[in-house]
């Protein structure tokens, strides 16, 4: 990968974690002049980073937390290298990462032949990954507002074109709500710093010490000859960073972020908690998951399980509402399981067994999140 001056400061910046690196340091490692690295140091103060200077002449990056494309794509790459060929974009600010696959996928025309396999832009645009920093319009189910400010959180989408295309775009949902508690695990598990395992409400929500830190939204885009779901944008928002300002009201009740959860244990962990890696770590593992679905029933029913195992409704007493939003239809239920294709299996006050493929669900006591 080629970097540019600034590029290779800002790395070698990061990379010394809060240790100030001397002007001639860095002009020697990137191969450059004291004075192309003063330039380079302006250009990254320009674009919002912050870097002290040190009586010395050294420069010292005062928050460790940056997001870059270049640092993205190394993380991704270095910690996924079976992934290393998927295309992806990165943006400091999108109005939504999903709306913008979906555009792309609108331009580009269909991911696969009449025989399956991938056309041009099928070997592109399958398995990529569109991140950004922050959204001006930001999207959940429904049409909903998803709050995705500047500095707290990674807005991530997959786009997804498998073979013979996309038959329950739940279990693709299902599948990346696994995965990014597997991310979450295994992140914070290298530093033994969540008190909890995440854990998921049905079907795309994932909660850590109660609180939602992170949503997932699934759209299908559909080719219009054959009629078939020919590919899938996952959409996943992850709170982060604390922002007492953009969650706040009652989004302050509800949203949480993952370092809440571990400045619980460890104040200096969560300060050092790196957006890049956490990005990185969810967008692999999704994207495995989703080739680990489809090599087999067993894999299959083994994320079905897994997910079962961190659902937190299991056993608890629900509302349905069968059309969301319209208390008139809402009814009591308790739910018991959890099928193949990822509906919620639930048991009403009368014994009535259903199985929910659409709706809402809520706890009748926030306090079962605890």
């Amino acid at each position: 990968m080629n970097m540019t001056t600034k590029e290779k400061v800002l790395k070698l910046l990061v990379d010394a974690k809060g240790q100030a690196v001397s002007g001639e340091t860095l002009a020697a490692e990137c191969g450059v002049s004291r004075a192309a690295v003063w330039k380079a140091v302006n250009a990254l103060r320009e674009a919002g980073n912050s870097i002290e200077g040190t009586t010395n002449g050294g420069y010292v990056l005062s928050d460790n937390d940056v997001f870059t494309a270049e640092l993205f794509k190394e993380t991704f790459s270095s910690r996924f290298p079976e992934l290393s060929d998927c295309h992806i974009e990165c943006f400091k600010e999108i109005d939504s990462t999903n709306t913008y696959a979906k555009r792309i996928l609108a331009e580009c025309g269909n991911l696969r032949g009449p025989d399956g396999s991938l056309t041009e832009a099928g070997k592109k645009y399958h398995c990529s990954v569109i991140i950004a920093e922050s959204q001006t319009a930001g999207r959940g189910r429904l049409g909903r507002t998803f709050v995705s400010p500047e500095k707290t959180g990674i807005y991530i989408s997959v786009i997804y074109a498998p073979k013979g295309g996309i038959t329950n775009p739940a279990r693709l949902t299902a599948c990346a709500a696994v995965a990014i508690c597997r991310a979450i695990k295994k992140v914070f598990g290298d530093i033994s710093v969540l008190t909890a395992d995440p854990q998921i409400k049905w079907i795309n929500d994932i909660f850590v010490e109660g609180k939602k830190v992170c949503g997932i939204l699934a759209e299908g885009v559909a080719n219009f000859e054959s009629g078939m779901i020919e590919s899938a944008v996952v959409g996943m928002g992850i709170n982060i960073k604390k922002n007492k300002t953009a969650f706040e009201g009652e989004l302050a009740d509800v949203v949480g972020t993952l370092e809440d959860a571990v400045t619980q244990t460890s104040p200096e962990a969560a300060g050092s908690i790196s957006r890049t890696r956490v990005a990185a770590e969810i967008a692999g593992q999704v994207l495995k998951i989703f080739e680990e679905d489809a090599s087999s029933p067993e894999t299959h029913k083994a994320i079905i399980k897994e997910y079962k195992e961190a659902s937190f409704l299991l056993g608890r007493e629900l509302t349905v509402y069968p059309l969301i939003g319209d208390e008139k239809t809402a009814y009591k239920a308790t739910a018991t399981d959890i099928d193949d294709n990822a509906g919620l299996i639930v048991t009403l006050e009368d014994g009535t067994i259903k199985t929910l493929n659409s709706g809402e669900v809520t706890l009748k006591s926030s306090a079962v999140l605890k």
